[in-house]
């Protein structure tokens, strides 16, 4: 994933220093909004100088790319946990487990939602949640051999995009109602991804 850093913290010291202020900058902007995620307003909470806030993020737009592509990899690190554990698993219920284990990530990044929900995405985040949404339908496609139920190929690779979509969409309605998720709209998301993926099961097996 390519970073959205000016430049990229080599010591341990300005590592902690950005960790530090991407932090800070959660705190904002789930306290008060995207609005108020100035350098001037960021480098206070975080209590570092403008000027070290500028070598790596210039502007509220670095700063809403950082925050995101941080969301992002974490996102992407649970699916890879996942695609591990289905590999040596075995779940009746694959899209209820994918669906909770998001669910709780929903529940618990704050930040990830305040930004979401709110209207501040700039264009580089857009394109990167495109990005991202790809490598999410990879951990599914993953997840779904290693549970052997189905043969890879393009088609499996273009459903499970589309289920990552879908997901993603239901699961974003959900938290908009309902600080923890609106669980029977989570309970239909589940209802309706079972039936997708029994399909694509389906269609692969009359191939």
């Amino acid at each position: 994933m390519e970073t959205p850093l000016r430049r990229t913290p080599r010591q341990a010291r300005s590592k902690a220093r950005l960790a530090q202020v991407l932090r800070a900058a959660e705190r904002i902007l789930v306290e008060e909004g995207v609005e108020a995620l100035t350098t001037t307003r960021v480098a206070a909470e975080a209590e570092v100088s403008v000027g070290s806030l500028y070598q790596y993020l210039p502007d509220r737009g670095a700063i809403i790319d950082a925050l995101a592509a941080g969301w992002f990899a974490r996102l992407e690190a649970v699916m890879d946990d996942l695609a591990r554990a289905a590999a040596g698993e075995r779940w009746e219920d694959p899209v209820g487990v994918l669906i909770d284990a998001y669910a709780g990530i929903y529940r618990t990044e704050h930040g990830f939602r305040a930004l979401w929900f709110g209207s501040g995405l700039t264009e580089r985040t857009r394109a990167a949640d495109r990005e991202h949404k790809r490598r999410m339908a990879d951990g599914i496609r993953r997840v779904l051999l290693a549970l052997d139920v189905v043969a890879d190929g393009e088609d499996l690779a273009r459903a499970c995009h589309a289920a990552v979509l879908a997901a993603d969409a239901l699961a974003q309605e959900a938290f908009r109602r309902d600080a923890d998720g609106d669980a029977a709209l989570l309970d239909e998301a589940k209802v309706m991804l079972r039936g997708y993926l029994t399909d694509v099961v389906a269609r692969d097996r009359h191939l």
